[in-house]
């Protein structure tokens, strides 16, 4: 009768020991999971920026203020009939008020 005590209480624990810590583990699951949640999170951050870069994208090809926007946002380029003005922030370059 100890015989098989001892068998079964060494086959529980085995099998105990697989939950825990083989493989398809109950920690496994868990860090898999958490690692899922991660992948998701930054898949949804991506797909946000995917369609902003989209929305410009079709803005760029139909339409030219958003063409003129960035050259001016980008490259400092002004219209024909624009007068361009620089306000400087004496703070900034150490002048004084």
């Amino acid at each position: 009768m100890k015989w098989l005590i001892t068998l079964l209480l060494a086959l529980f624990l085995g099998l105990q020991y697989k939950l825990w810590f083989g493989e398809g583990s109950l920690m496994e699951v868990w860090q898999l999971r958490q690692e899922l949640e991660t992948q998701r999170a930054q898949n949804q951050e991506l797909r946000g920026r995917n369609e902003a870069l989209e929305a410009e994208v079709i803005d760029l090809k139909t339409g030219l203020e958003a063409i003129e926007e960035r050259a001016r946002r980008e490259l400092g380029m002004i219209a024909e009939d624009e007068i361009f003005f620089q306000v400087v922030d004496r703070h900034r370059f150490g002048g004084q008020r």
